[in-house]
């Protein structure tokens, strides 16, 4: 199958007030380069040539102002709106045209990763595949529980208990089924069509492989982590390469 690519950047991001009143959370600066750049690195490095980048009506003209047809980055890009933020799933129902019949990698437009995961993305061949990273705030993300032998058994969204202190980071591999899956989840609690519904309908059919970030990972949605990634990207000198190719 061929792999094509979501960045996944609507949303309101009220905890970013109040800068994101005039602007998409995912074009603030992180460093030297616009947060959105992050997400497509990821993606860039793992040979996908056509993305799909997902934003909110108000902002969809300064997406396109920025980042083009995708030419400079050596990718097809194509634009879809999502009129309101009803949940991560629902991605995979506004891109049910361009998936087709392809497998999908999406990102969030607000996660940065210090790891290389372009090897996980290009051997995907079926099923799903999520990404986990220990964190101390499990609380605010989609959980995962593992068993003795680290297989993992259970998957909760924002859970209000104590379940395990591994959040599930926003980068999914998927393959086709995705689509059909999606359109079955029911919204939750919050309104919202979660994609840990769609984590556990793979993992039930045993077809859930979840891979472990090794280095830095930082969701970059409040202040605070908005500053340590700008921060990281200094310190590291983690993307010279990518810029040297998008200059």
């Amino acid at each position: 199958m061929n792999m094509k690519g979501i960045i996944l950047s609507g949303g309101k991001a009220t905890r970013l007030r109040p800068c994101t009143k005039i602007t998409s959370k995912q074009l603030l600066p992180v460093y030297n380069k616009p947060m959105i750049y992050y997400p497509l690195k990821t993606l860039v490095e793992a040979g996908i040539k056509e993305i799909l980048i997902i934003v909110a009506p108000e902002c969809a003209g300064d997406y396109l102002n920025l980042l083009g047809s995708g030419k400079e980055f050596g990718v097809k890009l194509t634009y879809e709106i999502q009129d309101e933020p009803k949940g991560l799933a629902e991605a995979f129902i506004i891109g049910e045209n361009f998936i087709d019949e392809d497998n999908v990698a999406m990102i969030l437009g607000d996660n940065i990763f210090e790891d290389n995961l372009a090897e996980d993305i290009k051997s995907f061949k079926k099923g799903a595949k999520v990404f986990a990273k220990k964190v101390s705030d499990p609380e605010r993300f989609g959980v995962v529980k593992f068993n003795d032998k680290m297989k993992a058994i259970k998957i909760v969204e924002k859970p209000k208990k104590y379940l395990s202190d591994y959040a599930l980071t926003g980068l999914y591999i998927f393959d086709n089924r995705v689509v059909e899956a999606a359109k079955n989840v029911k919204p939750s609690s919050r309104g919202e069509l979660e994609i840990t519904d769609l984590h556990n309908w793979y993992l039930k059919k045993k077809e859930l492989d979840v891979a472990m970030v090794n280095g830095v990972w930082i969701d970059a949605g409040t202040f605070d982590s908005l500053l340590e990634a700008g921060n990281m990207v200094k310190r590291k000198k983690l993307y010279e390469k990518f810029e040297s190719d998008i200059e």
